[in-house]
């Protein structure tokens, strides 16, 4: 189990697992957050405090990223998406640095091709 949550600590997230991989995605959005993103099955979190979030719903109205009202952090993400459940993503950014320094860092293409970089 990790811990970890926003700045101000008014959301705070536990994850079963740490992640062994997180994901540095450079779409429009996600570079601009500069969050690291990992994507553990919803039912492998919980997250006390969303109400103290607001959603951001980008363009293509997929995704609705989180962050904390009061100290801007950027924590997670859900689908929008029909059927979308079983899908988020965790800022672990969110999380102590070891969590990030022992994960394999993985560049995303999202603002063109959707492939990884380092493959």
């Amino acid at each position: 189990m990790i811990e970890g949550g926003c700045h101000c600590g008014a959301v705070r997230i536990e994850v079963e697992e740490a992640p062994t991989a997180v994901t540095d995605c450079n779409c429009s959005i996600c570079r601009r957050l500069g969050g690291l993103w990992f994507y553990p099955h919803p039912r492998q979190v919980r997250i006390e405090g969303e109400a103290a979030t607001v959603a951001y719903v980008q363009g293509d109205r997929t995704l609705a990223l989180h962050h904390c009202q009061a100290c801007g952090c950027t924590t997670h993400w859900r689908s929008l998406e029909a059927g979308g459940g079983e899908r988020m993503g965790v800022n672990a950014r969110m999380f102590d640095p070891q969590v990030v320094a022992a994960a394999r860092v993985r560049r995303l293409d999202g603002a063109d091709t959707w492939a990884y970089l380092d493959d």
